[in-house]
């Protein structure tokens, strides 16, 4: 195996519909856990977010798209709920699977929704900042193009999309780290596919192209930032 350029022929066992309906529950359920250590959005949140619901003083709509089992979202209404922030947030996930998991969970404000972000762009949906987590490497280049190109039209404002960037160091950290988080889940199987088909810095800005900019804004993550049209 190299890690030398994208593979993009591996699939991660969760995207088979006939998987494991258990250990998929337990997979999403502790998703929460390994945003938290290893994602970056709290950061995200403080230099992109934070200042940008500070400058509308007023109500808020975020949408995060691919919400998958819910976690991030519900995290980050926690943290603008914290910061006084007038938020009403939509996670949208087509996966019938990801949006029972999502809609378990309980948080004020929050509201999950099984569509996905064509749809809500053709319905005329609009939001003052649209999130996402772990997409990007799912799609391949024509998917990748429409996604991006719905999320600029669904924001007002920032669309921030993030995911992991792909190298050996983070192939063998995560490797050895997940460990203790795995059993009974997709982890480790599915991290470590994840990390192969994901892309380097240079690789998705020139994947995304203008106007979209890509930063690094912690180890081994990748964050493209664009400017909504909506």
């Amino acid at each position: 195996m190299s890690l030398r350029v994208r593979d993009t022929e591996v699939r991660e066992l969760m995207d088979d519909p006939d998987c494991d309906a258990r250990r998929l529950a337990a997979t999403f359920r502790r998703f929460g856990i390994v945003n938290r250590l290893v994602s970056g959005w709290g950061g995200v949140y403080r230099t992109q977010l934070r200042p940008h619901l500070a400058s509308l003083a007023r109500p808020a709509r975020i949408l995060d798209i691919g919400s998958g089992g819910g976690d991030l979202v519900v995290r980050l209404a926690a943290l603008a709920r914290r910061d006084g922030f007038d938020v009403e947030w939509t996670g949208a996930d087509p996966d019938p699977r990801a949006h029972a998991a999502a809609s378990a969970r309980r948080a004020p404000g929050v509201t999950f929704r099984c569509t996905d972000a064509a749809t809500l762009a053709a319905a005329g949906e609009r939001f003052d900042a649209v999130v996402s987590n772990h997409v990007l490497h799912h799609l391949d280049a024509e998917e990748l193009a429409a996604f991006a190109a719905d999320a600029l039209a669904l924001s007002r404002g920032p669309v921030l999309l993030a995911d992991i960037a792909r190298g050996r160091l983070a192939y063998a950290l995560y490797a050895v780290g997940i460990t203790p988080l795995a059993p009974g889940t997709f982890l480790r199987t599915d991290g470590l596919r994840s990390i192969r088909r994901s892309y380097r810095r240079d690789e998705l800005a020139a994947a995304l192209g203008a106007p979209w900019r890509v930063e690094e804004p912690a180890p081994f993550r990748l964050l493209a930032i664009g400017a909504g049209h909506a």
